[in-house]
């Protein structure tokens, strides 16, 4: 079993990353709007301020998406359908994907669905 952590910071692929989830297998993902800690120490914490021209004034926040995988093959697809839909991940600005070895989840198998 594996967990999955998809940080999007380019929201205008998040409609079409869930249908993608969802179209793989993958049910029961947690979504969350989240902030680059660059942008919030520039725009929240004073003494990092200067800051605020590396950063610049774009969109501060993205969203993570958090899912446990219940096999390889699940994944695998989803990568597929990234590809086919010309989602790469690997462009700057798009975001990150991280797979990460899970030991245990205890989950009821509703909430997988």
């Amino acid at each position: 079993m594996n967990f999955l952590v998809i940080i999007l910071n380019k929201e205008e692929y998040f409609e079409k990353i869930t249908s993608l989830l969802a179209e793989a297998g993958i049910g029961g993902a947690t979504i969350i709007n989240s902030e680059c800690i660059g942008h919030y120490l520039a725009y929240e914490v004073p003494i990092f301020a200067g800051l605020r021209q590396l950063v610049g004034e774009g969109k501060a926040t993205n969203k993570t998406i958090l899912a446990a995988l219940d096999s390889d093959k699940v994944f695998i697809k989803f990568k597929e359908l990234l590809v086919e839909e010309d989602i790469d991940f690997t462009k700057p600005g798009v975001g990150a994907i991280v797979v990460i070895p899970a030991n245990e989840v205890i989950k009821s198998k509703e909430e997988s669905e």
